[in-house]
């Protein structure tokens, strides 16, 4: 057997090491942040409206965030760059925090908006933080017996 045969790991072959619950909160997360990307795009001007007043550059601000929710969606699918992605989607999401807040905080500005769902809404927003994070952080590698590194030692 070749050397790359016999240290072999899970990480060679990243998606059969993933749990269920893992690919699961994966697939939640590619589609809320894709169709949520797409949504920035189709109906701008919803979320230039629920942006709040003290922000700058409500279209382009909109615009951008989408881009990014679709490249961080996309991103979550390759191993290569799924814990890059879930950072910049655990950031994106707590970015966008402020708008949630305004809303929940002003409802009779949202009045399509059912105001018990502005609540569940927040806590939903917890709830995809612990699940980016979670579905996106790479498994540590164990070492093998045959490892050709000697243990080092702070002495």
């Amino acid at each position: 057997m070749s050397d790359n045969t016999t240290n072999a790991t899970s990480s060679d072959e990243p998606s059969k090491g993933l749990s269920i619950g893992k690919k699961v909160t994966l697939g939640i997360v590619f589609m809320w942040f894709f169709g949520g990307g797409v949504g920035h795009f189709v109906d701008s001007a919803f979320f230039v409206n629920i942006m709040p007043p003290y922000l700058p550059y409500h279209l382009e601000i909109v615009y951008i965030s989408g881009v990014f929710e679709i490249l961080g969606a996309l991103g979550v699918l390759l191993y290569a760059t799924r814990q890059w992605a879930g950072n910049g989607l655990f950031l994106l999401t707590l970015a966008v925090t402020p708008a949630n807040i305004h809303m929940w905080m002003h409802p009779d500005l949202y009045p399509e908006v059912p105001e018990a769902f502005l609540s569940v809404r927040l806590v939903v927003q917890v709830v995809l933080l612990i699940g980016i994070w979670w579905s996106t952080r790479t498994t540590s590698q164990k070492p093998t017996s045959n490892s050709t590194h000697p243990p080092t030692s702070l002495a």
